[in-house]
């Protein structure tokens, strides 16, 4: 049975963008990739809503640019090693492989592919991500905090949810990023 995982860099103050919409202060540092990576290799399936995986769509061909660093290079085949599911009204085509858009986010159809898959599902992105955290299908949140504070813009967790949590790991890197891993509590 696969879990179903939020994921995200988020500021201190758990906004995923400022005000502006910036998110700059979420690039990762080295150590921060390398970590990223190696937890991505349990995913087997990254959802997505279109913004998010308009971001994300440069991995496919990153491994490929000259001079790219190994760092890069091993995140871009996991992330392309994925199956993607991008739900938009708006994509007639994705030109990514294992990518498949879908017009509407169906709650039971998550519910059946963790209850089928293998492998974990990570659901990136604020927007779809509260459909699933509102219906409480989200069995762990994988948050990499940044040393910063934005004062408002995006956030991580809708407004007005309330969610428990059991603490499960945490890592902090050089760079002050902490990465912290709940369960949903019972």
């Amino acid at each position: 049975m696969a879990k179903l995982i939020s994921s995200g860099t988020v500021s201190l103050d758990g906004f995923m963008a400022d005000p502006e919409g910036n998110y700059d202060w979420s690039i990762p540092g080295d150590d921060v990739l390398a970590y990223l990576t190696w937890r991505e290799r349990s995913v087997g399936t990254h959802l997505y809503g279109r913004r998010m995986y308009e971001e994300m769509m440069e991995w496919e061909t990153a491994d490929q640019n000259p001079g790219q660093d190994q760092l890069t290079i091993d995140f871009a085949r996991t992330w392309q090693a994925a199956d993607k599911i991008v739900y938009s009204t708006t994509l007639v085509s994705a030109p990514t492989a294992r990518t498949e858009i879908k017009r509407t986010f169906d709650l039971r159809e998550i519910q059946q592919m963790k209850a089928t898959l293998d492998q974990d599902i990570v659901i990136s992105g604020p927007c779809l991500a509260e459909f699933a955290i509102r219906a409480g299908l989200v069995d762990e949140y994988q948050l990499y905090v940044s040393p910063v504070a934005v004062g408002g813009g995006l956030r991580f967790f809708p407004a007005g949810t309330r969610v428990h949590l059991t603490l499960m790991e945490q890592h902090r890197f050089e760079d002050g990023v902490v990465f912290l891993r709940y369960a949903t509590a019972p």
